[in-house]
C-alpha cells in the first residue's frame, strides 16, 4: 500500500505539502504551499491506480488522467476552483487546484443535526441554485464533464458564502464513441451513486448521474438523514423515507423535485440539471409517476449488465416473484 505524503515534502520542486487534509474515492487530499507563489495555499488532489492493473491498462489510466486533466485546466467558473496544474510523482497522478477555505455543507448540516434543527430550506436553495449553475457549466462543455461524485463533503462554502463544487477525482469526460473504464479506485459515495455508476463500465453513465447525486445530496441536507443506497431501493422501494416525513417544513414542491431528480432509471429523472432547478422552485411541472417515489423496478435499458447489476436485478425478480405468489394464495 502506497505510503501518503509527508508535510514538508516538496512535489515537482514547487508544492511544499502542508498536511493531509481529505481522503477522497480515488487518494488523499493534501494542502500545499505553492513556493513560487508567495503567500498561495492550493490543494492537491491525488489519483491512486489499482496496483494490480496490468502495464497496458495502467498506462491507458494515465494517459486518461492527463487527457482529462487538461480539459478540467481549461474550465473557468465562480462555483469551480480553477486547476492551475498537473503531473505525475512516482505512481500517482496530482491535480493542483485552487485551496477552498471554509466549512463544506456535510459540516453544517452535522452542525445543525447536532442542535436538533433543520437547515433553513431557502439557504439549501440558495446553495442549489449556484450547483445547478456549475454542473450547467460541466454539462454544456465539449464534450460534457460528469463530476460523478457530487455530496455534501465536496460543497464547501468560502467566507463570502460562494458555494465552490470541488474533488475532480471521479470526473468523466464523454467523449463520443469512447467507452471510458473506471480504473482509478472509487466509484463515488454509495449513498449518493445512481445504479447506473456501479460496475466498471461507465458506458451508461451520463449528466444525468449527476442530476440523481445532487438530488441525494439535498435530500440528506434538507433532512440530516442519509439517503438509502440506490441498490437498497431497487430491492425494497420502503427503504426510502418521503423527506417530508422527517422534516415537516419542507415544501411539497421541494420534496417532489428531490424524490424526481433520485429516481432510479435515468429516463425518469429531469432531462438536465435546469429543469431540476426550476422544478425545485415550482417553474418545471414534474410528471406524476410512480418511479419518483423510487417505486419503480423497471431494468434500465442497458445493452451491456455488469455482474452486480445481473445480480441486483435477478434479487429484485425473485422478491417480485415471491411478493406476487404471496398475493395469489
Amino acid at each position: 500500500m502506497p505510503q501518503p505524503l509527508q508535510n514538508g515534502e516538496i512535489l515537482r520542486d514547487r508544492y511544499k505539502i502542508r498536511e493531509r487534509i481529505g481522503q477522497g474515492g480515488t487518494g488523499s487530499i493534501y494542502l500545499a504551499d505553492d513556493t513560487r507563489l508567495d503567500g498561495r495555499l492550493c490543494a492537491l488532489k491525488e489519483v491512486e491506480y489499482d496496483r494490480f492493473l496490468p502495464e497496458d491498462v495502467l498506462d491507458q489510466a494515465r494517459e486518461q488522467f492527463f487527457r482529462e486533466a487538461s480539459v478540467l485546466a481549461r474550465l473557468d467558473h465562480p462555483n469551480l476552483p480553477k486547476v492551475s496544474d498537473f503531473f505525475a510523482y512516482e505512481l500517482r497522478d496530482y491535480l493542483v487546484m485552487d485551496y477552498v477555505p471554509g466549512k463544506d455543507l456535510r459540516e453544517r448540516m452535522l452542525e445543525a443535526k447536532r442542535n436538533k434543527v433543520f437547515l433553513s430550506e431557502n439557504e439549501i436553495l440558495r446553495w442549489a441554485v449556484q450547483l445547478a449553475d456549475a454542473l450547467n457549466y460541466l454539462h454544456h462543455q465539449t464534450p460534457p464533464i460528469i463530476h460523478r461524485d457530487i455530496k455534501p463533503s465536496n460543497l464547501k462554502l468560502t467566507p463570502s458564502g460562494l458555494l465552490k463544487l470541488v474533488d475532480f477525482g471521479l470526473v468523466k469526460i464523454m467523449a463520443p464513441d469512447e467507452v471510458t473504464i473506471t480504473i482509478i479506485q472509487g466509484q463515488g459515495t454509495a449513498l449518493y451513486t445512481p445504479l447506473e455508476q456501479y460496475g466498471g463500465d461507465d458506458a451508461h453513465t451520463d449528466t444525468r448521474a449527476d442530476i440523481f447525486s445532487f438530488g441525494a445530496t439535498l435530500y440528506h441536507l434538507l433532512t440530516n438523514e442519509s439517503p438509502s443506497e440506490a441498490r437498497k431501493r431497487f430491492l425494497d422501494t420502503r427503504s426510502l423515507t418521503p423527506p417530508r416525513e422527517i422534516n415537516p417544513d419542507i415544501s411539497p414542491r421541494v420534496e417532489k423535485a428531490v424524490l424526481w431528480a433520485m429516481s432510479l432509471h435515468p429516463d425518469h429523472r429531469p432531462k438536465n440539471v435546469i429543469e431540476f432547478r426550476d422544478a425545485l422552485f415550482g417553474k418545471q411541472e414534474i410528471p406524476d409517476r410512480s418511479s419518483i417515489s423510487g417505486a419503480s423496478f423497471d431494468i434500465p435499458n442497458f445493452s451491456v449488465f455488469t455482474r452486480e447489476q445481473i445480480a441486483i436485478y435477478a434479487a429484485a425478480g425473485l422478491f417480485l416473484t415471491g411478493l406476487i405468489a404471496t398475493l395469489a394464495r
